[in-house]
């Protein structure tokens, strides 16, 4: 069952829902995509037993509020509705474990409320500023594709793009978000500044950060990432690219189990 809880700032609606029982970990999704990718993947089945699972649908996502105005997903309303979460579920300090976009948020969160962190994990992230970065993630001119000729359009030249098939989980996660949302949230993400380098170093939290080895996008992004958070570890996953290591969920969960068992 689907809760809710509302950003004290600009009062936009953030849908989650929590699953099992022990310590807290929030599980964040990536671009376009909604908390239901972590049951699809298998990540809910792994984890449930052993954590309490807080699965937010980000704001622009899902089931949460669709605002249609770039400003509104400008990252530190994000960082915001994470916390918003935490505090309505009475949780100082959650572990968490956020994916591409859940990745950046991840960082962000780590340097701006680092007491509300267990530990970090960010897969496929980024910390630096993100002009071009759906270009390259999924094809040039793509935003402006969604913009004109809807998700459809999208998917399909995303799909003729791509050197694999894109799978069938992904494609129907992308294809229930509201377009115009979507449109909103790329382009404000394509005017973020990222996380500066000295925010990076100061971040005090256990770290953990995973990347596909095939990953042209974020595999030298994740290894800087990894080179400036004190202690922080990073594990290269071999043949995997930027869409499908979220999908190994059995790779991943290798790396990720021991790195939170250890704190």
């Amino acid at each position: 069952m689907f809760q809710q809880a509302i950003n004290p700032v600009d009062s936009v609606g953030v849908a989650y829902r929590v699953m099992g029982d022990g310590p807290p970990l929030v599980l964040v999704h990536g671009t376009a995509l909604s908390s239901a990718i972590w049951r699809a993947f298998g990540y809910v089945e792994a984890l449930r037993h052993e954590y309490q699972l807080i699965l937010p649908d980000m704001r622009g996502h899902g089931r949460s509020d669709t605002p249609h105005e770039p400003a509104s997903y400008a990252m530190d309303l994000v960082v915001g509705d994470v916390l918003a979460v935490l505090d309505q579920l009475g949780h100082e300090r959650a572990h968490y474990l956020g994916y591409s976009f859940g990745g950046r948020v991840g960082l962000s969160l780590a340097a701006a409320a680092p007491e509300r962190l267990r530990t970090l994990t960010v897969g496929g992230g980024s910390s630096l500023p993100q002009a071009g970065s759906f270009d390259r993630l999924f094809f040039p001119g793509c935003v402006d594709v969604l913009d004109h000729d809807g998700m459809t359009a999208f998917l399909d030249t995303w799909n003729a793009h791509r050197s694999t098939p894109l799978d069938p989980a992904t494609r129907a996660a992308f294809d229930a978000n509201d377009p115009r949302a979507l449109v909103a949230y790329m382009r404000r993400c394509e005017q973020e500044p990222g996380v500066p380098d000295a925010s990076l170093a100061a971040i005090d939290v256990p770290t953990l950060l995973f990347v596909g080895s095939a990953d042209v996008t974020r595999l030298d992004d994740a290894r800087r990432v990894a080179s400036l958070v004190p202690g922080a570890q990073l594990a290269v996953l071999d043949g995997l690219d930027h869409a499908t290591t979220i999908a190994a969920s059995d790779e991943v969960l290798a790396v990720v189990r021991p790195f939170l068992a250890g704190h």
